[in-house]
């Protein structure tokens, strides 16, 4: 039988008060799951809780590898972090990981619900699309789960959490191209204990924290552990003093560990989990346009304020407006269970983890995020994301050739069902708003000057006055082709008095009575994945110093896509294939479906991949590890989940929907990763360099227009495209030639983890990445991208940053004799500059800063308990997470006028910014 010893310590760059963990039997003896990520082998119970004595951490063992293998002799660029590292940075959930580890960047955008993401290396997949899965897969104690929205949420009790960087393929499966977070809970004792944590700060801020484990048996353990958390939103509606993006969310867990012989374990875990929340709020960046000369007042704020808008372009004043009614309410329901069996037969060992999860997150939107009704999701329960899935996966692992082949094979499958429901709709302010902006880009002579808030904005007597000498011949300076393209127009425009602008449009096309105001559509999306692998990695013993290991996984994975449109958007479906056309850009965004309800037959895509690793790693001597390693990464393809991705384009616009559910299609995205590096454990010191290149075939981009979620697979041509891929035609820049990889991550990291003397912890760690699109950028087979992407080629992604540097320093000397203790302690992390927005606005730069957290306190002895004061982002730095193009508030970019496509961009910009000050105390026991 395989004794596991688990050592409960920090990785080598994020340990703030190191637990060192001593190498004895566990409370039973029995047995223990050799997997780490997806549970916890024998262990020190205790050892998080002892203070630190010596300046050797001795070995700190993690299971990157589906083993308990000392950090310094795996070959992989992975981290560790512990709870009390975590408690001591006040990470109460993955966002605040990154705290402290630079390679990992976590945020979130319309929702932390679902549109979470985190990004490792730079890579990461926007959340917003529930179509696409993250490049960063989360696994909660060795069970996948498929969104990131889940781990920005309260995770409770924790042993550790590590942090695997670059594809992790082989042992993890799909969905792990860029790496892997992997949070491990904490498990039942067979000793009586319990904890406590109270929280209170500034923003109304209370968190409750219990936890009780111990013995029910001399066989069974259990565990119970629950939080609530309630917080004040730090955005304010500046109209009503209403506050958004709050925190009310709780959660239970509970746990039984069985352990009826030495040879056999079984851990069964049940959750639930619950968020009724107001997010995410998002004022404006200042508000401007930019013109060949520069930039100039903006255009689209004075029509807003014009129509009783009320336009917060001070962000962090923190102020927003929304219309009332239409918030941002998000409700989550997520619950759970699974069962770990591990079986030791002697020669080789079993493990077996079952798994059912369910997740559902309803919302309300309001969609253009400015108080005048535009567009908006009602929260009606008509819009909402659900996820059922199922998964099973068996691994048999052992040894062989005298103990110098380390074996494992497995199987895994999946069965995910996924329902969206989306009911977006115009508002009761659309019409005369988007009237405002067609007029003001046909004819803006024909703006009111002072329109009435209320009112529509179009000066009909001008207007009119106009379209008479245009008739007439008799408006100098406007050339033949512009005085026949206002001819076609302005009629229309102008066809029923009381109502200009679409109003008449929809006379002239024989609907009198339709308008745009509450034309709404409600579409339905069913998705079934299936996923079925077999994998193996085998570690070799070439020497005692010499190891080979090689991994190779097989994936087949189908996706079934049922799905039904419908709407009632009378004009924009009689716009279409009319001699008025060109006017349907604005309406017609989310192109009206035949009818006003479409089921196109059911689309199914099926995709084979090898995903695999072969690492060759080198001991010189006993306290370096070298390595270095080749790994392919596999993320699935799928299917946008957004009905524009059904429209055809032209230089016009969209077009009638395409009849097929296959147009929706993207492809799999492949990491082709090398990496070397080097592990040095010495008495008082570790350090961890790791170099690395990661080429992306078919990356899968998902980006928002202002009007549209577009989902494309990025590659480079191998051919020329002479700049065709960087100009304002969405049709040109096809490749004629073969494609490759279109992304590129290239970077060196590097951990410091120092124990100069007892009691004092400094970390320090640095990532030195390059993560950039290459030049001549096309679509999954050399299809010519969409214009929108037009800044994308030879540039860095968005939210990668070239330098990103953590530190943190821990002080945690004894003041009694009886032993209690002091702690001081101040971590910060410093990232340079990024672009928010993955189409690379200018506009959406955001400049490099600097967040520092700090925590002083006193601890009990053999800290039972301990009364500590904190502080997040203590010197309140203000930075974005995202910005984003405001819904149908403007058009251009700084860069399409630098690069001559128009004369002037009027875009307006959102923000979601990142959270400011917070400070408070804490009050915490354990028995």
């Amino acid at each position: 039988m395989r004794k596991s010893i688990w050592l409960l310590s920090a990785g080598l760059f994020a340990i703030s008060t190191p637990a060192f963990a001593q190498k004895t039997d566990t409370d039973k003896g029995a047995a223990q799951p050799t997997d780490g990520a997806t549970s916890e082998a024998a262990a020190v119970d205790n050892a998080a809780q002892q203070a630190p004595q010596a300046s050797d951490a001795g070995d700190i063992v993690v299971t990157a590898t589906r083993r308990n293998e000392a950090l310094s002799d795996v070959p992989l660029a992975v981290s560790a972090v512990t709870a009390e590292s975590l408690e001591n940075s006040g990470a109460t959930d993955l966002r605040q990981l990154q705290q402290l580890s630079p390679s990992l960047q976590v945020s979130s955008t319309s929702s932390e619900a679902g549109a979470g993401v985190a990004r490792i290396r730079g890579i990461g997949t926007v959340g917003d699309n529930p179509g696409l899965e993250s490049s960063v897969a989360t696994f909660i104690d060795g069970v996948y789960r498929s969104r990131t929205g889940v781990g920005l949420t309260e995770l409770g009790q924790i042993d550790r959490v590590e942090v695997l960087r670059g594809p992790q393929g082989t042992l993890f499966g799909r969905n792990a191209s860029a790496g892997i977070v992997s949070i491990i809970t904490a498990k039942p004792k067979f000793q009586l204990g319990a904890n406590g944590q109270v929280d209170i700060g500034n923003y109304d801020s209370r968190r409750v924290e219990l936890g009780l484990t111990g013995p029910i048996t001399s066989q069974v353990a259990a565990r119970i552990d629950g939080v609530y958390a309630k917080r004040d939103g730090f955005i304010t509606n500046s109209i009503t003093g209403e506050k958004a993006n709050d925190r009310d969310r709780w959660l239970l867990r509970g746990q039984l560990l069985f352990q009826p012989s030495d040879a056999t374990s079984v851990r069964l875990i049940g959750d639930y989990s619950k968020r009724d929340e107001t997010c995410c709020a998002a004022p404006y960046l200042p508000a401007s346009d930019f013109t060949t000369a520069g930039r100039a007042a903006s255009t689209v704020k004075p029509l807003l304020q014009a129509l009783g808008g009320v336009v917060n372009d001070n962000p962090y004043a923190r102020k927003a407006a929304w219309t009332n009614g239409f918030g941002f309410q998000s409700k989550v329901k997520d619950y759970g269970t699974s069962g770990e069996i591990v079986h030791d037969f002697g020669g080789a060992e079993l493990t077996s983890i079952s798994a059912y999860r369910y997740n559902k997150w309803t919302r309300g939107t309001d969609a253009d995020y400015s108080n005048l009704d535009i567009l908006h999701r009602a929260f009606d329960g008509n819009s909402y994301n659900r996820f059922k899935t199922l998964t099973q996966e068996l691994r048999l692992q052992g040894e062989a050739l005298g103990g110098r082949l380390d074996w494992l094979v497995g199987g895994y499958y999946s069965n995910e069902k996924l329902k969206v429901s989306d009911n977006l709709s115009f508002g009761s302010d659309y019409e005369r708003y988007a009237n405002c902006l067609l007029i003001s880009s046909v004819l803006p002579t024909a703006i009111s000057p002072s329109p009435i808030p209320g009112s529509s904005c179009i000066n009909t007597a001008v207007a009119s006055g106009t379209l008479a000498a245009l008739q007439a011949g008799q408006v100098p300076g406007v050339t033949p082709a512009q005085r026949l393209q206002l001819l076609g127009v302005l009629p229309a425009l102008l066809a029923n008095p009381a109502r200009p602008g679409f109003g008449s449009i929809a006379a002239a096309l024989g609907q009198p009575t339709a308008t745009l105001n509450n034309a709404s559509l409600l579409d339905v999306y069913n998705q079934t994945s299936n996923n079925f692998a077999l994998f193996t990695h085998n570690i070799f013993d070439i020497t005692d110093r010499l190891k080979l290991t090689l991994g190779l996984r097989y994936t087949r994975e189908t996706k079934d896509l049922n799905a039904r449109f419908s709407d009632n958007n009378v004009i924009c479906r009689s716009l279409l294939g009319s001699p008025l056309a060109a006017l349907q850009q604005l309406p017609c965004f989310s192109p009206a479906v035949p009818g006003g309800n479409f089921a196109p037959a059911d689309s199914k895509k099926k995709e084979s991949e090898f995903s695999g690793t072969a690492v060759i790693s080198f001991k010189p001597i006993d306290q370096l590890l070298t390595y270095a390693s080749y790994s392919r990464g596999y993320k699935g393809g799928g299917f946008n989940l957004d009905r524009a991705g059904l429209a055809r384009q032209n230089n016009n616009g969209p077009v009638l929907p395409s009849a097929s559910l296959a147009s929706l299609q993207f492809a799999p995205e492949i990491n082709n990763a090398y990496e070397i590096g080097a592990k040095f454990n010495g008495r008082g010191i570790d350090i961890n360099v790791a170099g690395f290149l990661q080429k992306f075939d078919n990356f899968q981009l998902n980006t928002f227009d202002g009007t549209r979620f577009i989902v494309v697979n990025v590659n480079r041509c191998k051919n020329g495209l002479q700049g065709a891929d960087r100009d304002n035609d969405p049709l040109t820049g096809a490749c004629t030639g073969g494609t490759q990889p279109g992304v590129t991550s290239k970077g060196v990291e590097m951990e410091v983890f120092a124990r100069p003397v007892t009691d004092v912890a400094i970390n320090l760690g640095a990532t030195v990445v390059n993560t950039r699109y290459g030049d001549d950028l096309v679509g999954t087979n050399g299809a010519a991208l969409t214009n929108a992407l037009f800044q994308l080629p030879g540039r860095r992604l968005s939210n990668s940053s070239s330098f990103v540097g953590t530190g943190s320093l821990s002080f945690n000397p004894k003041i009694t004799d009886n032993g209690m203790r002091a702690l001081f302690y101040v971590d910060a992390r410093h990232q340079s500059a990024f672009n928010t927005g993955s189409d690379l606005d200018l506009e959406k730069l955001q400049t490099s800063y600097t967040v520092i957290n700090g925590r002083i306190g006193i601890q009990g002895p053999d800290r039972r308990w301990a009364v500590e004061l904190w502080a997040q982002n203590l010197f309140d730095e203000n930075y974005l997470q995202v910005a984003f193009d405001a819904f149908a508030q403007g058009s251009g970019t700084e860069r399409g006028v630098r690069q001559g496509f128009y004369t002037r961009s009027s875009q307006l910009y959102g923000a979601f910014l990142a959270e400011p000050r917070t400070y408070g105390l804490t009050v915490r026991t354990r028995l």
